[in-house]
């Protein structure tokens, strides 16, 4: 199946602001091991979170709300966002990149957020796991109205200790990659300034 840009575009501002959007786990035990089983189990209970957040009928602002409250419980936004910074990350003090993680969480939100509403009368299936090196990728088939189904891999991973998504790759796009250039742009424009560009982000998206 051809590449969609708009679509996949749309999808990517769906599925990214789920995967950005914080930073616990549904696990509360931390020893438990990754596996297949785990990884897909995670990714099951983030499909059906989403698919009865987009046929409850709310409005935009009440849809974003509860995606966020759902989705603040399965991404690993600490390495997502570090890896958005590349290099300039190892320069970074500890206070500096908290604070831009927590400038990217609301960036990625708004960015993202605004078009939740897209998603309505869609939904996401899971289809197969399989270990990657030292992550499992869950594939999931996507399916919207008047557009013909396509995949979304989630890459889950427990470097954090315990079983989180660090992206997605949407019909062989990565979103984590996507943005790392849109920061990477923002630094160059910044001069590698990393708390210019936390300011720029919590007025960004």
């Amino acid at each position: 199946m051809p590449n969609n840009p708009s679509r996949r575009s749309f999808v990517g501002s769906v599925v990214a602001g789920f995967a950005l959007a914080g930073t616990a786990s549904i696990f509360p035990n931390p020893a438990l091991a990754l596996t297949a089983p785990v990884a897909e189990a995670l990714v099951e209970k983030i499909v059906l979170a989403i698919n009865k957040v987009i046929v409850s009928g709310k409005p935009l602002s009440g849809m974003i709300s509860d995606f966020e409250k759902i989705f603040v419980r399965y991404a690993d936004v600490a390495i997502i966002a570090r890896s958005t910074l590349g290099v300039d990350a190892r320069s970074a003090s500890a206070s500096e990149l908290r604070a831009f993680t927590k400038a990217f969480r609301g960036y990625i939100s708004r960015k993202y957020g605004k078009r939740f509403k897209e998603f309505e009368g869609g939904r996401i299936e899971v289809r197969s796991t399989r270990k990657v090196k030292s992550f499992h990728e869950v594939k999931t088939m996507a399916f919207l109205k008047g557009q013909s189904p396509f995949d979304i891999k989630f890459l889950i991973s427990d470097r954090s200790g315990k079983p989180l998504f660090f992206d997605m790759v949407i019909e062989g796009i990565s979103l984590r990659l996507t943005e790392r250039t849109e920061i990477g742009a923002m630094m160059d424009r910044r001069r590698g300034d990393i708390s210019k560009v936390t300011a720029d982000l919590k007025k960004a998206g």
